[in-house]
């Protein structure tokens, strides 16, 4: 059985260590959904944001060691079941490519509001307790999650309507 939790600095851990395990599950998601991408601006973009993500879990590290602590992930049980939504739902499913396409978009975007939402908690905590270089590395984070929504919220609905013309009988 664990410990109760009962210290802020704890919960803070716990956070980043939810957003490291995060992180890495989305990695792995990322580059399988970059080829399942046929939208040329979409793909790339989805390879940049691998690239950021591989920084960001760096991030992550320092931030661990600016409030003295070693890095360590923590399941996350909200980033299994975003991947495994994907999975089951290409394997259960079995969508054609154009729809699989379509699906990932959404699926993209709940990934980064995840993100988004885990971000700011833990800078609210680190803020809390005055981890101020703490709070900063993991607003650098959030910025990039936050721009990577916007991305997949401004070229999806472009896309969606060329995967539906795609699908359009002729």
């Amino acid at each position: 059985m664990a410990a109760e939790l009962t210290e802020m600095k704890d919960l803070l851990k716990h956070e980043l260590g939810d957003l490291l395990y995060a992180e890495r599950q989305f990695l792995r998601g990322m580059k399988k959904m970059s080829k399942e991408i046929a939208d040329p601006d979409i793909k790339t973009r989805i390879e940049e944001h691998s690239r950021e993500t591989e920084s960001q879990i760096d991030t992550l590290n320092k931030a661990f060691e600016s409030i003295g602590e070693k890095p360590k992930a923590e399941r996350c049980d909200a980033a299994i079941g975003l991947m495994e939504e994907h999975d089951s739902f290409k394997s259960d499913e079995k969508p054609s490519k154009t729809m699989l396409e379509a699906f990932d978009l959404g699926s993209g975007l709940r990934v980064e509001h995840y993100e988004i939402a885990g971000y700011r908690s833990a800078i609210a905590i680190a803020k809390v307790l005055g981890e101020t270089q703490c709070a900063e590395l993991l607003g650098e984070n959030l910025r990039q999650e936050e721009e990577m929504a916007t991305f997949l919220e401004r070229n999806a609905a472009k896309a969606l309507k060329r995967l539906n013309m795609q699908q359009a009988p002729r």
